[in-house]
């Protein structure tokens, strides 16, 4: 038993292998209260989003393609209908309506209206027709609502 006793003691104490929680919580508290305390007095971010341009005359023509679903279109000069087709045959179509115009292609705009269920991809094919067909002024339709 001497032996023992020189050697560190009879009795060894064995290490005990935990994490003390207590100052990992103490850290996770302040910083709570300096995200709580700095929080209201963050800048908001302001998005500004783009307005309707308003024209100061309307022109006298205007062709609108009215999207019924992904592959038919009807056609509207002055919001009255004139014919129902299909989307590949939409450029033969525009291009005399065009052309008729007494300013030439730039004179008459073309407007893209669609309904809620036609999907965006469509309506994208149909301004990538217009344009290849060389139509300048395509605008989308908007609708807004008073109140």
């Amino acid at each position: 038993m001497a032996e023992l006793n020189a050697r560190g003691g009879g009795r060894r104490r064995r290490t005990r292998n935990e994490i003390n929680m207590v100052p990992f919580i103490d850290v996770m508290l302040v910083l709570l209260i300096i995200f709580m305390v700095s929080a209201p007095l963050l800048p908001t971010g302001v998005v500004d989003l783009p307005s309707i341009g308003k024209a100061r005359q309307a022109p006298e023509k205007v062709i609108e393609v009215v999207l019924e679903d992904e592959d038919h279109v009807k056609l509207r000069v002055n919001r009255k209908d004139v014919d129902s087709m299909s989307v590949k045959d939409l450029a033969d179509r525009i291009k005399p309506m065009q052309d008729e115009a007494a300013g030439g292609p730039q004179a008459v705009p073309v407007i893209i209206s669609a309904r809620k269920d036609v999907r965006y991809e469509s309506v994208v094919h149909v301004m990538d027709v217009l344009q290849k067909a060389g139509v300048a002024r395509v605008g989308l339709s908007v609708r807004t609502t008073g109140g």
